[in-house]
């Protein structure tokens, strides 16, 4: 099982309609949601910018790729739903809204290590922007 984050807090997942490895998407369908793995190559998340959804995968918490992944993709025109999925901390969750990401999907396990006030904490991304703070 797994856990859905938002600034809310917890919650369960209300995506049904499953997804689609990249690997396997079919060049011209539209609407569908996207598995994306960490490895993809940055010039491929222009084409997803019509997906439904786009889940992209962090199969270690020192893996930052996604995020770029999904600022790529945000820039790309992408106006769907962002999911990160994998081992994406706590402490990341305002870096991974930043980059676009609208909600993160972590285990059972790592939701018990980091229960949702440890995330709520870190829901105010906005105002703990540290470049934005420079600019003043």
């Amino acid at each position: 099982m797994s856990v859905i984050v938002t600034d809310t807090g917890f919650a369960g997942d209300t995506w049904t309609d499953g997804f689609v490895a990249l690997a396997e998407r079919p060049a011209n369908d539209i609407g569908q949601a996207i598995d994306v793995p960490s490895d993809t190559s940055p010039d491929v998340m222009a084409d997803l910018a019509d997906a439904a959804m786009v889940r992209i995968d962090f199969p270690t918490s020192a893996d930052g790729r996604g995020f770029t992944l999904a600022q790529i993709l945000r820039r790309a025109g992408f106006a769907g739903r962002l999911r990160a999925r994998g081992h994406v901390l706590a402490d990341q969750y305002a870096m991974a809204r930043r980059s676009g990401f609208d909600e993160v999907e972590i285990s059972d396990d790592l939701a018990a290590r980091q229960p949702a006030p440890q995330w709520i904490a870190r829901a105010d991304w906005q105002s703990h922007n540290y470049q934005a703070r420079l600019r003043g």
